[in-house]
């Protein structure tokens, strides 16, 4: 049986970790499990707990704890877990994280490494709050630094306007930032205590990110 790979990904909005999530996932074999995708899966098929994460969902609010992690740990039990996984989104706090542990100790497991994506605050405003959507169906993505179109305003593809979406402004993504510095940092220095967390700059292209992630993984599974 191959190594189990059981990883939690952490790092602020903008950091990229939706992308290296997907790419490390797939380098190392491994499912990757993020909340926003145990939420929609539960809801889509309707099950009870699905049923009642919509209820909170629905009416503005965060889904509870207990909610999240009882997703977790039936998402974590799945076939195609049974050698590892990536956790992304959770835990957002430190009490998701003590969950966790406790959850893993009742399978016999634990996990292997966290690797936290750090990227200076300047580099998140400026990669978020520079983002451009076109406003067709197809909603084209532009940057105004790194991939402007050729016209201002207007999309290369398809000619319609470009906008910049409520909560890629500026405000909108300082009050994102005080929610991640507030309830889910804290989580880095609980699982540094463990030895567990390795720290990586998510600075550079995606390619770069994806080569550091595995460089940093494969050192956290030599020093063991």
């Amino acid at each position: 049986m191959p190594p189990l790979t059981r990883i939690v990904l952490v790092g602020p909005p903008g950091a990229g970790k939706g992308t290296q999530a997907t790419r490390l996932a797939g380098k190392l074999s491994v499912p990757h499990i993020s909340t926003g995708d145990l939420f929609r899966a539960n809801i889509s098929r309707q099950t009870a707990l699905g049923k009642r994460a919509k209820v909170f969902m629905d009416a503005g609010h965060l889904v509870p704890d207990e909610l999240t992690i009882e997703m977790a740990k039936d998402r974590m039990r799945q076939p195609d877990a049974e050698n590892g996984f990536l956790l992304d989104g959770f835990p957002r706090n430190v009490s998701q994280a003590e969950a966790l542990d406790e959850l893993l100790k009742t399978e016999a497991s634990k996990l292997d490494a966290v690797l936290d994506l750090e990227i200076p605050e300047g580099e998140i405003i400026k990669r978020i709050a520079g983002r451009r959507i076109c406003r067709s169906r197809s909603a084209h993505v532009f940057h105004v630094s790194y991939s402007p179109p050729r016209k201002r305003g207007v999309c290369d593809l398809c000619g319609d306007q470009l906008y910049q979406r409520d909560d890629d402004s500026e405000e909108t993504v300082r009050k994102r930032l005080e929610v991640y510095y507030t309830q889910t940092e804290p989580i880095i220095d609980y699982y540094k205590t463990q030895g567990l967390a390795v720290t990586i700059s998510s600075l550079g292209s995606v390619d770069e990110v994806t080569r550091r992630a595995l460089e940093a993984l494969k050192r956290e599974d030599d020093d063991e």
